[in-house]
């Protein structure tokens, strides 16, 4: 688990194909992995992903056909900016909210304007995300926890800070811009008990058999 509260962002250096997926080593620049071990979980652009390898200021990570398809992984390039967060220790200040690292789906920049001294940002996502996405709702993109500020359809509008714009891989972000979208738990797991989506609502007989009824 995390917290969408980026600590770092990270480089691609290298991207190396194997056996039919990848293998990404990112230069995490002035992240700390002194606590890092191999099979801990870093996320990526809000990808959840596993250390494989470990070296002075670099990690490496193995990503699936699965991630590769369905999340921006699979358009990376060597010096891409990445959003970084370590895995979220229970001691941990939950800054943000909680996020899997689990992508939803690819989400589109439609437009960046300045709005005071912040930005508003508009995304569009896919229109099967769309009914998760709430105002004042919690919403995660490329691993970053931001508020929803507005919602019309399948597209959302977020109002990010300078802090934000600066400590992120936003400040490298334009119009029209891939970025992975993870709407927030909460909101899939109320769509499954109470029956709205594919999965079906709650089965008394389950509930019986598992003594919750």
């Amino acid at each position: 688990m995390f917290t969408g509260i980026i600590q770092c962002v990270g480089r691609v250096r290298a991207l190396e194909p194997r056996g039919g997926d990848m293998r990404v080593f990112v230069a995490t620049g002035n992240l700390d992995l002194s606590d890092v071990q191999l099979g801990d979980s870093i996320a990526v652009s809000g990808c959840c992903l596993t250390v494989v390898a470990l070296e002075a200021g670099e990690f490496a990570a193995d990503v699936s056909n699965e991630s590769l398809s369905l999340t921006t992984l699979g358009t990376l390039k060597n010096g891409a900016p990445v959003n970084l967060e370590k895995a979220l220790r229970l001691a941990d200040r939950l800054g943000g909210h909680l996020v899997s690292g689990h992508v939803d789906g690819v989400g589109t920049v439609v437009s960046v304007r300045p709005d005071g001294r912040s930005q508003r940002w508009m995304f569009k996502v896919p229109n099967e995300l769309a009914r998760y996405i709430a105002y004042k709702g919690s919403i995660t993109i490329d691993g970053t926890s931001l508020t929803v500020n507005e919602v019309e359809g399948a597209c959302f509008g977020v109002n990010l800070i300078p802090h934000t714009v600066e400590q992120t891989s936003f400040a490298q972000r334009r119009a029209g811009d891939a970025v992975n979208i993870e709407v927030d738990l909460v909101a899939r797991y109320v769509e499954r008990l109470l029956g709205t989506g594919e999965g079906g609502g709650i089965d008394a007989d389950f509930l019986k058999k598992h003594g919750f009824a």
